[in-house]
């Protein structure tokens, strides 16, 4: 067990090694989260762990909960493929629960088969193909420690989601569905009662960015799916993170969405600091 004054000169140590070269900088990080060297959010401030977006959105949602008063928690990956993500998400719940005192449900959504057939050119068949990141769901769930699989097309698995495993307060989504029409499909799950729901959701959206062959834009795929969202629904909203974009550091700062519930009984709650002075 590391003491205050030991992680500060780990961290101290870390930070000076940090300022050599971007090759040397990535395989320090790479072994900073494997050997887990220093606490977690330092960790995650240094940009030292596998999947960044999915502990900002995680960590960030936890805590908002603490803040509240909710001592549990679920987060939702829609697409598992392989299971990896799944995996990362079962490691930070456990190292933000040591932290935070807040428990995190995981779920996880996929066909199983692999992507379905893109139906029309909203879903970029010039980039996707029916199949791809098929499951091996034996596998995956052989890997998994508690996290939740739920096997099935989005559209009818959506739909008994909360009956049937009636969640903590949804904190944080990861978005992978790739296609339009999934990414869609998923969304109008944030239409159901906001008791299921934090007042402020982060959302990490996979396919909203890409390079020169998916050219995403606001008129196909996630972007447009979140675009008619937002169109279609008065009371709950998908803003981007202006804060992240501010810094711009990394690609995923600019795959953050917060889902707004104007109407939940929670959004208007204090949570800010309660002696705040103008100087």
């Amino acid at each position: 067990m590391q003491n205050n004054s030991q992680l500060n000169f780990i961290h101290k140590s870390i930070l000076s090694l940090l300022k050599i070269k971007s090759k040397m900088k990535k395989r320090l990080k790479r072994l900073i989260d494997k050997k887990k060297i220093g606490s977690f959010e330092f960790r995650m401030k240094i940009n030292a762990l596998e999947r960044m977006n999915y502990a900002y959105v995680c960590y960030n949602a936890a805590k908002l909960a603490k803040k509240l008063d909710y001592d549990r928690i679920s987060v939702i990956e829609y697409g598992v493929a392989a299971g990896r993500g799944l995996l990362v998400l079962e490691e930070y719940a456990e190292e933000i629960k040591k932290l935070l005192n807040v428990k995190i449900d995981i779920y996880g959504f996929d066909l199983g088969t692999g992507l379905p057939k893109p139906k029309d050119y909203r879903d970029l068949p010039y980039h996707w193909k029916e199949g791809f990141y098929s499951m091996d769901e034996q596998n995956v769930r052989s890997i998994l420690k508690h996290a939740n699989l739920i096997i099935g097309n989005i559209e009818s698995t959506s739909k008994d989601f909360f009956s049937k495993y009636n969640p903590a307060p949804i904190g944080a989504i990861i978005h992978d569905l790739d296609l339009y029409s999934s990414t869609k499909a998923a969304l109008s799950m944030l239409k159901a009662d906001t008791k299921f729901f934090l007042p402020r959701v982060y959302c990490y959206f996979d396919d909203t960015i890409g390079a020169e062959i998916e050219l995403y834009n606001d008129f196909t795929g996630e972007r447009l799916a979140i675009n008619e969202f937002n169109s279609q629904n008065e009371n709950i909203k998908l803003s981007v993170s202006y804060h992240l974009l501010a810094e711009a550091n990394e690609i995923w700062h600019h795959q953050i969405w917060i889902c707004h519930f104007f109407k939940h009984n929670k959004y208007n709650s204090f949570i800010s600091e309660p002696n705040q002075q103008i100087n």
